[in-house]
């Protein structure tokens, strides 16, 4: 199970964008699929800037890699710094009442430990099938000759499986799972279908898949005025006073009426400053800074034209900065249906499909065309001081994954 992994992980100080060596445990956990004769491996590092990526792939032994499909379990084993006031020291990896206490261990440690112990445990599950199988044939009688490279090339019925990890999801990400998945591209290794671990859940592991994001748009309007003495507001031309009651139309409006699976985007204003903090000076300029998590019915330039409407006549400048575009991976895609399916059939939770939170380095995988969707355990401690994660929910969402694998190697997916 992957409790012992996550001490392991959550014991190393992998603040972005440190590594901190935990890629030498995880292909350690790997390592005797190296050494079977039914498999092949492939690793690919990258380092860049202080950040570390790791893509491992494993797949059945003389069979093209075009021919198979490709499914990938993502995450990243960078956290945010811990804070000050923890209960347990934050990278102890504590274990009290029912849960693992420390740094990461929801977001995101906890999901990667998960998906490594699932897929180990998987696939010693299909090799011991495969030769079960094997030794049934031999046993009939069969001629040896059907045995040799198609029992092998069997042996994960059509797929292969891979993990992603970086350690630059916390940061700025520039180098981290985007760059991996271009290098994925320039060799024909992108997958067909991706599980990010991020923490999704609410009262349990498997109750919220995440199948896809809202956008991230970044503003800041700046209002030009004349600076003056307040006793001669004739002489001023005061930016404050520009604005007026035109700030109800930006503050906190939905630009969109959103849709069944994205709230609408909402303009929410973050500072508003202007002045020099002094009550006989009117201000030279006004600045509002915002942000928009934007659904796909709205973008940068619907955005800028909603607030050149609002702000017509006035002396201002506007700059957008797009940080993520809006993705979503249909609710019949066979990934979304398969996992949900699952779920329901084997755990007997009923899953809610959902686009709500932040940003996630699912959307580099979206921007390839990959059928990708989140799942992890809840996360009503992520980036908080005495972050735990419940043994429980850890060790079923480890077994949601090894089931989940199971019924894709026996899928149309795999096919």
């Amino acid at each position: 199970m992957p409790i012992s992994l996550l001490q392991k992980l959550v014991k190393l100080e992998s603040i972005t964008p440190k590594e901190c060596g935990i890629y030498e445990i995880i292909k350690a956990e790997f390592a005797h699929f190296a050494q079977n004769p039914l498999l092949d491996t492939l690793i690919i590092e990258q380092e860049k800037q202080g950040v570390k990526n790791l893509f491992y792939l494993i797949a059945p032994k003389n069979t093209a890699k075009s021919s198979l499909r490709h499914l990938c379990f993502a995450g990243h084993i960078d956290v945010v710094p811990p804070g000050q006031g923890w209960e347990y020291e934050p990278f102890c990896a504590m274990e009290h009442d029912g849960y693992i206490y420390g740094r990461g261990t929801q977001d995101m440690k906890g999901g990667v430990s998960a998906f490594v112990r699932a897929i180990c445990r998987a696939l010693d599950s299909i090799i011991t099938e495969s030769k079960s199988a094997k030794s049934r044939i031999i046993k009939s009688k069969a001629i040896k000759s059907q045995l040799d490279s198609k029992n092998i090339q069997s042996c994960l019925k059509g797929c292969m499986i891979s993990i992603l990890l970086t350690s630059d999801e916390e940061g700025e990400g520039t180098y981290g799972t985007r760059l991996m998945l271009e290098e994925l591209k320039n060799q024909g290794l992108l997958p067909h279908f991706c599980i990010v671990a991020e923490p999704t859940s609410i009262a349990q592991s498997g109750d919220m898949l995440k199948i896809g994001r809202r956008g991230s748009i970044n503003g800041t309007i700046v209002i030009e005025g004349k600076q003056g003495h307040v006793a001669y507001p004739e002489k001023c031309i005061n930016p404050i006073e520009l604005l007026g009651d035109r700030l109800g139309l930006l503050a906190g409006v939905e630009l969109d009426s959103g849709d069944k699976y994205f709230a609408p985007s909402k303009l929410v204003v973050t500072d508003i400053r202007g002045g020099m903090e002094v009550v006989n000076i009117t201000p030279q300029s006004l600045k509002i800074m915002f942000n928009v998590r934007n659904s796909p019915r709205s973008s940068a330039d619907s955005i800028r034209a909603y607030i050149e409407s609002v702000l017509a006549h006035l002396p201002f400048t506007l700059t957008l900065k797009t940080n993520s575009l809006p993705f979503i991976t249909s609710s019949h895609s066979a990934l979304v249906q398969l996992l949900t399916q699952t779920i329901a059939q084997h755990f007997h939770i009923t899953t809610q499909l959902s686009t709500s939170g932040g940003t996630s380095d699912a959307r580099f995988f979206a921007a390839h065309n990959i059928d990708v969707v989140e799942l992890g355990v809840p996360n009503d401690r992520i980036h908080a001081i005495n972050e735990r994660v419940s043994i429980k929910d850890l060790c079923l969402l480890c077994d949601i994954f090894t089931q989940f694998l199971l019924d894709f190697t026996h899928s149309n997916l795999a096919h």
